[in-house]
């Protein structure tokens, strides 16, 4: 069998994981990545989150009952860049970023899997719930896994080909409460440890304090106006807002209104009623192919998730450019959001998708 470094979060998904493998097996290696930077230490240990302290030592502990070699590896410098950096960035461009779509495919897989293969492993695992196939074209992809409203194969649309052919998800295969029930039957320490929700690197879920502490910087108020440009009132910074928002805006209208667009430019948030957060078209950009290697000018009808939570709409999509995707909804959705992705299937498998702009 093949020698695998699984990538253990602490939690019952990525600990079933090596568990399994391990029965199948494989020469199994855990390894946690340590991600954190070194300011506020203890908000990092009181809250945890996929790989705080707390995660190490219950990965560590699990390891332990499994028999496994265990490792900490530091990617500091690769979350730091290809998470952090990115998350301020984006913000700041009055867009919303997706953190865990960025760490999956610059950290949990290029990086991990780059130090993996010099240590001799051949594959790499986690315990995301999601299936990977080879299909007849001979491309890999993802397939929707067998756990209902637990399905992560929108956060991980972005593996290139090359991750996908070296990585593992035996989670995939199992509902949650199979995979609860598992870890309970081998008295695994974290059987019942409750999944983690928020963003890891703001425990707090203060997006606005992070990144002015992280750059330094006042977010400048600016108007919010109508979609005829008329001044409604003043907003704090487009930093506390994305699309679709109605929380929050501190806006006497006398009814609910809600976030329509973002305007860095001219630091306007524009202001809408509720029908004007819905439209029936989106453009993306910065494409990743997966079940296909492109449209090749032809048009293709679609489900199109356009966030983590959304349960898909029917749309027809074709290429628009070199690197730009278009797509028509058959019925208007709820708040397209600049920075977030839509990712394209056919039935349960991934096609690609890309980051909307």
């Amino acid at each position: 069998m093949s020698k695998v470094v699984v990538g253990m979060s602490g939690g019952v998904d990525s600990s079933v994981a090596a568990w399994l493998l391990k029965q199948q097996g494989h020469e199994v290696i855990g390894v946690t990545m340590q991600i954190w930077q070194d300011e506020e230490p203890e908000l990092v240990e009181e809250k945890g989150g996929c790989c705080g302290l707390q995660a190490v030592e219950d990965a560590r502990r699990v390891a332990w009952q499994l028999g496994i070699p265990y490792y900490v590896m530091n990617f500091k410098k690769e979350f730091k860049t290809h998470v952090m950096d990115y998350f301020t960035d984006e913000y700041i461009r009055g867009r919303t970023p997706n953190p865990c779509i960025a760490c999956n495919r610059y950290v949990k897989w290029e990086a991990l899997l780059e130090r993996s293969l010099k240590i001799g492993a051949e594959y790499i695992a986690t315990g995301h719930y999601a299936k990977i196939e080879k299909l007849e074209n001979g491309r890999f992809a993802l397939k929707k896994s067998a756990a209902f409203g637990k399905d992560q194969t929108y956060a991980l649309y972005n593996l290139t080909q090359e991750q996908l052919s070296r990585t593992l998800m035996p989670a995939g295969a199992y509902t949650k409460e199979q995979i609860r029930q598992m870890a309970k039957d081998q008295g695994l320490l974290v059987a019942d440890k409750a999944d983690s929700q928020e963003i890891c690197f703001i425990p707090d879920q203060d997006y606005a304090g992070f990144i002015r502490r992280e750059r330094r910087l006042d977010p400048e108020p600016g108007n919010f106006v109508d979609l005829d440009g008329k001044v409604l009132g003043r907003h704090k910074g487009i930093i506390h807002y994305t699309v679709g928002q109605r929380k929050g805006l501190n806006l006497s209208m006398g009814r609910p209104v809600f976030v329509v667009e973002i305007r860095p430019k001219t630091n306007e948030v524009v202001i809408g009623e509720a029908n004007d957060v819905f439209t029936d078209r989106l453009i993306c950009d910065k494409l990743n192919w997966m079940a296909t290697d492109g449209l090749h000018g032809e048009e293709r009808q679609v489900t199109v998730k356009i966030r983590y939570s959304h349960k898909g709409a029917r749309g027809v999509i074709w290429e628009t450019g070199p690197d730009q995707v278009e797509c028509r909804f058959l019925e208007p959705v709820r708040a397209v959001t600049p920075g977030q992705a839509a990712v394209f299937y056919d039935g349960d498998y991934v096609i690609g998708g890309g980051t909307i702009c």
